[in-house]
């Protein structure tokens, strides 16, 4: 697939940096020619340098015959007017564009009926609020993934001493909750990945993956570790986008408050929430957070667009009393090296943007893609097609479906008369089409072979 990328910032050579391992022709824009240099340094992508939204470097970086046009620069006007130019000059198929002003993203109006030309909508500011809001809503969690809109959950969870499966066989679970069904698609222990069997044994601090029914998470989380208690009070720093999208879904069920230094921005804040307490000031002024009780915060976010001060804030709030503490880290650099001491969860943005972006740009009807493991894993959400006889999976049973090496199907999530029924996978379950198939990929290097076997037709030979 032809694709050009507008943007080489984080999200922009990220996303390079995933195509291009799939064998995809990249072509890279951005204005900033020092940072083009160092991608096409270390990946074999094309490069320009210009302005992406004018027509001429679109024809530069090949244009007239892309099959895909992803504009994630840092600039809204910039990515709308790209897309608009490569719809009515060139009629490119498929036009993704990084919005993130809410008051464009307000008007649904603005990309429909052929207004904008824009196919797909990325705000990476709402997907990040949606992922740190599901790890709100299941305490103790280290990732939460949804799947067929929120039936099915894939959950990320430290097996801890003292959990009743722990020290034990995969296959004890069963006996353990003989009314919850579930399946586990990957353990990492000290960061390897292992292959779930059900004679493996669960050790102390594995990184857990397991799906489940929404419904049955917290029990089988239950299995791996203490629960913990749900949240009450929360505390932001940083009232900037990803701050205020967050406080205005969790200020109904939480007692939140958001710490802001910005004297105009918390007047904004007061005005957009309701029932959120602001503050002005400096998330690493010690005595700002011991005047509000950080010993008895539950989960404290550092949401600010500075690395480093989330990180200060962040350790500074733990070492205070903080129960919780998870970070926004733009620089993927951080991420590993941080998580898991002072700060409890650290969240990448670019990781949650790709797995956006790859859903599209994806062969074969793919619902969901979730980067994982900082790359190095997916969770793919894939929908079944064809018959018996047109399809690789479609009327076969598990157990007979030639799955690439590393893959792990976790469950199926199929539509009845009678609504959704999510089907933990085993191996006497047959595919139907369309059914949603949820696949765990440990290694990416193996995503074609899970498109090629999931097309139908004579596309797969």
């Amino acid at each position: 697939m032809k694709i050009l990328i507008l943007g080489a910032g984080q999200v922009g050579g990220s996303l390079a940096e995933n195509l291009a391992s799939e064998a995809n022709d990249i072509t890279v824009i951005d204005t900033d020619e020092v940072r083009l240099r160092e991608l096409r340094d270390r990946l074999d992508i094309g490069v320009v340098v210009g302005e992406g939204s004018h027509p001429d470097i679109l024809v530069q970086a090949g244009i007239e015959d892309a099959d895909m046009l992803v504009a994630v620069t840092n600039n809204d006007e910039i990515n709308m007017v790209a897309c608009q130019v490569a719809h009515s000059l060139f009629r490119t198929p498929t036009k993704i564009a990084r919005v993130r002003a809410t008051a464009y993203l307000t008007y649904n109006q603005l990309f429909q009926d052929g207004a904008i030309p824009i196919d797909v909508l990325i705000s990476p500011e709402q997907l990040v609020s949606d992922y740190i809001s599901r790890l709100i809503f299941q305490p103790g969690a280290l990732q939460v993934l949804d799947f067929a809109n929120g039936k099915a959950q894939l959950v990320a969870v430290k097996a801890y001493h003292g959990g009743p499966l722990v020290g034990q066989e995969l296959r004890f679970l069963r006996q353990h909750m003989p009314a919850v069904d579930t399946r586990v698609a990957a353990i990492y222990r000290r960061n390897r990945a292992i292959m779930p069997r059900g004679s493996t044994v669960i050790e102390a601090d594995d990184e857990v993956f397991f799906i489940a029914a929404r419904a049955d998470i917290r029990a089988v989380m239950s299995e791996l570790r203490r629960l913990e208690t749900a949240y009450k009070r929360i505390v932001i720093a940083g009232g900037g986008n990803i701050g205020l999208r967050l406080a205005k879904k969790l200020e109904g069920r939480y007692n939140v408050r958001v710490i802001e230094h910005n004297e105009k921005r918390c007047a904004h804040l007061s005005g957009e929430l309701e029932r959120t307490i602001v503050l002005q000031g400096n998330a690493s002024d010690k005595d700002l957070l011991l005047e509000e009780n950080i010993e008895d915060t539950d989960v404290f976010l550092a949401l600010t667009n500075d690395d480093e001060a989330n990180i200060m804030s962040s350790m500074l709030a733990k070492r205070l009393g903080a129960r919780k503490v998870m970070t926004l880290i733009n620089n993927p650099a951080y991420v590993d090296l941080v998580q898991g001491g002072d700060i409890d969860i650290a969240i990448s943005p670019q990781t949650t943007t790709i797995g956006s972006l790859l859903t599209y740009v994806r062969r074969g009807d793919m619902v969901n893609v979730h980067s994982l493991r900082r790359g190095a894993a997916e969770a793919i959400e894939l929908i079944a097609h064809g018959d018996s006889s047109s399809s690789k999976v479609v009327g076969k049973a598990l157990e007979d479906i030639d799955l690439p090496e590393g893959a792990n199907i976790g469950a199926i999530v199929r539509e009845s008369e009678y609504g959704s029924e999510v089907i933990i996978a085993h191996d006497h379950v047959v595919v139907e089409s369309g059914d949603h198939v949820i696949v765990f990929l440990l290694h990416k290097k193996h995503i074609r072979d899970l498109e090629k076997l999931f097309q139908v037709g004579f596309t797969f030979f």
